[in-house]
This record gives C-alpha cells, structure tokens and sequence, in this order.
C-alpha cells in the first residue's frame, strides 16, 4: 500500500508481525467538527489515550500498525493534509495520536475499513489473521469493518475502551453486536494484552 511517507518499510513477515496480528487505528485523525462530534469528544479523547498504550505495546511486539481514516469528503487529501487539518481545527485529539512514519496509513471513503481501500491487500502482505480494532465511532465504523474484517475470516478484538460512541447506550449495542454475531473478544485492555492477543494462532484469512 503506498504512504504518504517517502520512504516505504518492508512489510514484516508473518513471524515478525506479531504473530499474524495487526493494530489499526480508525478515523482517530479527526477534527470532530460534524454533528455529534462535541458529544463524541470525551470518549474518544479517552480512547486516544487507551490505542497510543496499544501502539507502544505493538511496537514492543513489532506488530504493524495501520491508520485508516476516512477523507471527510476531500478526495485530493492525503495523510499530511488530514493531520495539519486536525492541528488547526483545535480538535481534543490533536498530538495526541498522530501517526508515524513507521506507520501504515489508509485513505477510506466509506464506513468500513475494506470498502474501496487496499487494505485486504495489505494484510495479507503483512501475514496477518487477528486484528485489533481501535478508534471511532464503535457503532458505525467500527461495527462496519468488524463485519467486513468478520466475513474475510480475521480474528478480531475490539477493546473496549480503545473505541468510542457519542453515547454508551449505542457503544454498548454495537460491541453486542460484534461480540455474539462476530465472535470478536471486547474485552477492555485492562483484562487482556495485546501480546496475549497476539499470542493465539489463527489459519490465514481469504485475501479477497
């Protein structure tokens, strides 16, 4: 997948990328100026918090990590532009997770992470079958990769407190949701690790 970086890493193998396990962040570059948004602020400031502890940990395990993040509409953006847009928007989330140059970075148009992105390439290229879904919203883009991610066979952990909803009535619904349609662990990151994650094998997804 080309970055915005100009110098693109080698994708790890399948031993080197934490077993098979990758962390992605989702829309967490993210100015919050859409309705609803002022709502969303809190718990996803504290997500922020929660998904840069996982990011150390991924590090620590040489796990990639994946941005994906949605273009808000501006079809010439690309990860620089998204990420200064940010910092002048005055956005709770700005410095608080922005991504690295050792950091994979996707543009989405849509709800989920796999429509129309080339991360079903990706993923496969990194060996990966077990994905860490972090960031916003819990009950729309979340919940539409957790199905995507579902039916291309990838183990899934959606923590908890990694993501974030405008209320915790429609965030609790949505883990529901993926928790016994999906069979993705929700547990928060206080009752299981990203290396205990990483740690159970899973057989390779499709790639389509």
């Amino acid at each position: 997948m080309p970055r915005s970086d100009e110098t693109e890493p080698v994708a790890p193998s399948r031993d080197q990328a934490g077993g098979g396990t990758a962390l992605l962040i989702v829309d967490m570059i993210n100015c919050l100026d859409f309705e609803g948004g002022t709502a969303l602020a809190p718990a996803a400031r504290r997500a922020a918090d929660v998904i840069a502890q996982l990011r150390a940990q991924a590090d620590d395990a040489e796990i990639p990590v994946i941005y994906v993040n949605d273009n808000f509409g501006a079809w010439h953006s690309e990860k620089g532009k998204l990420v200064e847009r940010m910092h002048e928007s005055g956005s709770p989330l700005a410095g608080h997770l922005d991504p690295r140059a050792s950091d994979y970075f996707i543009i989405k148009p849509q709800f989920s992470c796999f429509y129309a992105t080339n991360l079903s390439v990706l993923l496969p290229k990194l060996g990966v079958t077990r994905l860490v879904l972090t960031g916003i919203a819990t009950d729309i883009c979340i919940l539409f990769t957790a199905a995507d991610a579902h039916m291309r066979d990838y183990a899934l952990w959606v923590p908890s407190d990694a993501v974030a909803a405008e209320s915790d009535k429609r965030g609790a619904w949505a883990l529901d949701i993926m928790a016994h349609a999906m069979g993705a662990a929700t547990a928060p990151t206080r009752d299981l690790s990203l290396r205990q994650w990483a740690g159970n094998a899973k057989p390779g997804p499709a790639s389509g």
